[in-house]
C-alpha cells in the first residue's frame, strides 16, 4: 500500500502543511503530494461565515427579554487562528479532527451578547422595542473598536438585530397598554371630529346671520333712500302745484282784470254769447220776467240776478 497521497485545497482555505512537526507549506488553495505517516495538513476557511443567535437578557427596568438575530464573520489572520484552534483535517475525508471551528463561533458570539447586553442595561423595555435595530449597530460597533476579535484573528463583518420580544405576561400586557391608547387616540379623533364639525356648523351660522344682517342693513337703507326720495318727490310735486295755483291764479287774475271796466250789461251779453257757445253742454236754462226786465232796464254797471240752469 503506498505511503503517499494528493491534496488540493479550496480556493477559500488558508491550508498549512506540517511535515515532521514543521511548516513547510501554506497559502491558500495549496495543493501538493505528501506522505501520509508524517504529514498533518490544518485547513482555515476564510470564507464568511453566518451565525444565528438568540439571547435571554433584561432591560434597564428589569424586564426580561429575548434578543435573536444573526452575525457574519471572517477569519482575517488564519495563521493566528490556527496557533489557538486545532484545525488539522482527515487529508481523505476533509473533516476536521476536533470541534475547535465550532468553539470559535460560540467564543464570537458570547463577545456579541457581553456587548448587547452592556446596551440593554442602559434601555427600558420600550426603549429596546423600539431601538432594536440601532442596538445591533451598536454592538457591532463596540466590538470593533475594543478590538475584541484580534486576538482571535477574526473579523466582524456585520451584527444584525431579527427581533426584540418580551415575555408573554409582559407582551399581553404590552397590547392590552397599546390597545387602551389605541382607543383612547380614536375617542379622541372622533370628539375632534365633532368638535370640528360644531365649529364648522358654527361658522356656517355665524355667515348666514351675518348675511342676513347685511341683506337687511341694505334692505333699510333702501327703504330710507325711498322714502327720501318720495318725500322729496312730494314735497317737488307740491311746490310744482303750489307754483302752478299761485300762476294760474295769476292768470285768472289777469283775464277777469280787463272785464272790469266792462258795464254789467255787456258782461252778461258776453256771458250768453259764451254760453251760446257751449249750448250743447247746457241742459236746461231759465231766464225769469223779472231777470229779463232787470237786463233790459237795470241801471248801467248794476248787478242783475243770475239766470239759474241745469246741464
Amino acid at each position: 500500500m503506498l505511503d503517499i497521497g494528493y491534496f488540493k485545497g479550496l480556493p477559500t482555505e488558508y491550508i498549512i502543511k506540517f511535515s515532521g512537526g514543521k511548516v513547510v507549506s501554506e497559502g491558500l488553495g495549496q495543493a501538493f503530494f505528501y506522505l501520509k505517516h508524517r504529514t498533518q495538513i490544518v485547513a482555515v476557511p476564510t470564507s464568511s461565515v453566518d451565525v444565528n443567535f438568540v439571547f435571554n437578557e433584561v432591560t434597564s427596568n428589569f424586564q426580561a427579554m429575548v434578543i435573536q438575530g444573526q452575525f457574519t464573520y471572517r477569519i482575517k489572520e488564519p495563521k493566528r487562528t490556527a496557533e489557538l484552534l486545532n484545525l488539522t483535517i482527515d487529508p481523505r475525508s476533509r473533516q476536521p479532527i476536533s470541534d475547535d471551528l465550532d468553539k470559535l463561533a460560540q467564543r464570537i458570539t458570547n463577545i456579541i451578547q457581553m456587548e448587547t447586553r452592556n446596551c440593554l442595561r442602559t434601555r427600558s423595555l420600550e426603549g429596546v422595542l423600539d431601538e432594536y435595530e440601532q442596538i445591533a449597530g451598536e454592538v457591532e460597533r463596540r466590538v470593533r473598536d475594543a478590538a475584541l476579535l484580534e486576538p482571535l484573528g477574526v473579523e466582524l463583518m456585520s451584527v444584525f438585530v431579527t427581533s426584540a420580544r418580551p415575555t408573554p405576561e409582559v407582551a399581553r400586557a404590552l397590547e392590552a397598554s397599546y390597545r387602551e391608547e389605541l382607543l383612547r387616540k380614536a375617542d379622541e379623533a372622533t370628539s375632534a371630529r365633532r368638535a370640528a364639525a360644531v365649529e364648522d356648523e358654527r361658522k356656517i351660522r355665524e355667515n348666514e346671520l351675518s348675511t342676513e344682517v347685511a341683506l337687511e342693513q341694505q334692505r333699510r337703507a333702501l327703504i330710507d333712500l325711498q322714502g327720501q326720495n318720495a318725500l322729496q318727490e312730494a314735497e317737488s310735486r307740491g311746490q310744482a302745484l303750489e307754483k302752478e295755483s299761485a300762476y294760474q291764479a295769476r292768470a285768472r287774475e289777469a283775464q277777469l282784470a280787463v272785464y272790469k271796466s266792462f258795464d254789467s250789461r255787456a258782461l252778461l251779453a258776453l256771458a250768453l254769447n259764451e254760453m251760446g257757445q257751449n249750448a250743447g253742454k247746457v241742459g236746461n236754462l231759465t231766464i225769469t220776467s223779472e231777470i229779463l226786465a232787470s237786463l233790459l232796464n237795470g241801471p248801467a254797471g248794476g248787478g242783475p240776478p243770475a239766470p239759474s240752469y241745469r246741464e
